[in-house]
């Protein structure tokens, strides 16, 4: 690799350890952190939310007045935290971020999230003056902050600071897309008045992602296999065309996966570590599980889980039915989640109805999550779309098999035993319906049943499979020479 080290200034709406609702939270940790490993001086800017982890001991760095045409002085301060080596600067703003949710509160999402973001990608570059620091790459994450790069390429585009700035936008799921009426866009007038109608929807609303994927310098997807699907009309929740629009520009990355955080050989959330040589301790992981969540402690029956947000994108229309009729088998099934009222009331009337043999837990729970990996044999994730997905890789890591959909990034991740035995490592069904989930759940648990010495197999077959970052992070490296035409790196 070349002696040429980047400065990098990485910005997002989560970053594990400090914030997080999702996959993007983990990503905006484990990337910067594999970055910085690189060498690169690698710095990460998020909201200062009042949730913050570790809030109370941030470091002040300074005030700071944004002066805005239409909305006056919006003063914030920066505050400094730490991931490790990496600085992570807060962007505290008692109007936009002291609330008690991320982006909403009881499953509705706050009405001015449209001007909560758009400040935040006014401060991202107006905070740069204040910390002095002069990016070559501004690596922006999902819709958030997705007006970064235009207004690098307006307001800012003869700013002596930022002339040779890249930046890189990568999408981790574009069904959400930041959709929001011009009205709240006063503090960024040149947006507001905007008419290109590639970024607007009924005239009056802009398109927050598509305006990033318009003016990045190089977009990414978080697979190959969802960048492909982002291509097409079916996959790419109505944003084909611009996606073609950038295609010389546009890529897939695999996420890594943080084997820090999630190996059952150092998990101190498990009661038993394990690795692939010796498996005896999932068994007792297995036990614990049961007990934990009040299941019948039965060793012989396999435990299917499922941890994720209860949302139409990970298939309950699909799992709910499918379940109804796996359910009469001598299985069990794990739940852990929250989100969509309606879901969650399927999933308590199943619970209802199959008492001992499934349980849904209502709640987020990290120590759960962990004892789900490594206590269950089974991991369900029938998505309906899946950018990448981190908990089949986390499930491969385990030695729970995962049972997926083949879209996205499960595609790129998954082996399919009937398609491939020798290579296998989970359970790939297609169609977005419940007979093929059942078909193949009921294939597997007849493979359980009937060949236990194959599913052993498979088991250390899945934990010899690995996703490092040590290794996405080479391919963001190549990325960001393209955009800054370093091609020595």
């Amino acid at each position: 690799m070349s002696n040429h080290k980047l400065k990098i200034l990485f910005v997002a709406s989560e970053v594990e350890s400090f914030a997080k609702t999702g996959g993007l939270a983990d990503v905006a940790k484990a990337l910067p952190l594999a970055l910085k490993a690189r060498g690169h001086d690698v710095r990460i800017m998020m909201p200062f939310y009042r949730t913050i982890a570790g809030g109370d001991q941030a470091e002040f760095i300074c005030n700071q007045t944004l002066n805005t045409e239409q909305c006056g002085e919006v003063n914030y301060a920066i505050r400094k935290l730490h991931l490790e080596e990496v600085p992570v600067y807060g962007v505290d703003s008692m109007h936009y971020f002291d609330r008690a949710g991320l982006y909403g509160e009881g499953n509705h999402a706050y009405g001015d999230n449209g001007e909560r973001f758009a400040f935040f990608s006014e401060a991202i570059l107006h905070s740069c003056d204040a910390l002095d620091f002069t990016p070559d790459i501004i690596h922006c994450n999902d819709w958030h902050t997705s007006l970064v790069p235009y207004l690098l390429k307006t307001r800012y585009q003869d700013h002596p600071r930022y002339r040779a700035t890249k930046t890189i936008l990568s999408c981790h799921n574009a069904a959400y897309q930041g959709i929001f009426n011009k009205s709240q866009l006063a503090i960024t007038p040149e947006l507001q008045h905007c008419n290109d109608s590639r970024m607007l929807e009924n005239f009056s609303y802009v398109n927050y992602l598509k305006v990033g994927v318009l003016y990045a310098d190089k977009v990414n997807a978080v697979s190959p296999n969802y960048a492909t699907e982002l291509l097409t009309p079916l996959g790419s929740h109505g944003m084909s065309h611009i996606f073609a629009e950038r295609s010389a520009d546009f890529e897939g990355i695999i996420n890594g996966c943080d084997y820090n955080d999630w190996s059952p050989a150092t998990d101190s959330y498990i009661p038993a570590n394990y690795d692939a040589n010796d498996l005896s301790g999932k068994d007792k992981c297995k036990a614990a599980l049961q007990q934990e969540v009040g299941l019948d402690q039965n060793p012989d029956f396999p435990i299917f889980g499922m941890v994720c947000r209860l949302t139409e994108q990970k298939g309950f229309q699909i799992l709910v039915p499918a379940l109804e009729a796996f359910l009469v088998h001598q299985v069990q099934v794990i739940i852990v989640g929250t989100g969509d009222p309606i879901v969650t009331k399927q999933l308590q009337q199943l619970e209802q109805k199959f008492a001992g043999k499934f349980k849904f837990i209502n709640a987020y729970s990290n120590s759960l999550s962990h004892l789900v990996e490594a206590g269950a044999d089974f991991f369900l994730m029938p998505s309906l779309f899946e950018p990448c997905g981190l908990n089949q890789l986390y499930s491969l890591a385990y030695g729970t098999l995962p049972i997926v959909r083949g879209v996205g990034g499960l595609k790129d991740t998954v082996n399919d035993y009937d398609e491939d035995p020798q290579r296998a490592n989970g359970f790939i069904f297609y169609e977005p319906e419940p007979t093929d989930l059942l078909n193949i759940l009921r294939r597997v648990l007849l493979l359980y049943i009937e060949q236990p010495a194959e599913m052993q197999r498979i088991k250390q077959q899945a934990m010899a499979c690995h996703f490092y970052w040590s290794d996405s992070v080479v391919d963001y490296e190549r990325l960001y020479a393209k955009a800054l035409q370093l091609y020595a790196l």
